[in-house]
């Protein structure tokens, strides 16, 4: 089970660093194309087509859901992605607790063109707390797991 780590003006989230969220990242993409790679085979297995027209669009909702799956257990059941666990690096709330289903969803939603356009990722460059986009608006943080530890 996840821990707490204790709020109030005292107390503020020590965020993993940026380098190490960025790395992540790019550990998550690697993964990903694995993941999307099997789930494709088997639409493309069972459709037969999806290079055009309708079957194309619901390959490409398949993939979103495909990814927003994985996404949301992974967040809601430990907080970590694989990536995020062998980096040791998790996703919580403001507070420092587990996400609920409604706020990991929220956060994916935010976070597919927020990383895609690259906007997300540019904007920890300049937000004061080093944020990605996706996660000041979804009220999301970065935090390492030995800081969860050290405080709970």
């Amino acid at each position: 089970m996840l821990r707490e780590i204790p709020t109030g003006p005292e107390c503020r989230l020590r965020l993993a660093p940026l380098g190490m969220r960025l790395l992540s990242l790019a550990y998550e993409g690697v993964l990903l194309f694995g993941i999307l790679f099997v789930a494709s085979y088997l639409f493309v297995g069972l459709a037969r087509d999806a290079q055009t027209g309708m079957p194309r669009l619901v390959f490409q909702v398949y993939v979103l859901a495909v990814c927003g799956a994985y996404f949301v257990f992974c967040w809601v059941r430990s907080g970590q992605t694989l990536p995020m666990k062998t980096w040791r690096i998790r996703l919580v709330t403001e507070q420092g607790k587990p996400l609920a289903v409604g706020r990991a969803f929220q956060r994916y939603l935010l976070a597919v063109p927020s990383v895609l356009s690259g906007i997300g990722v540019l904007w920890a460059l300049v937000d004061r707390d080093r944020l990605f986009l996706h996660d000041r608006l979804a009220k999301t943080r970065i935090v390492r797991v030995d800081e969860l530890r050290a405080e709970g």
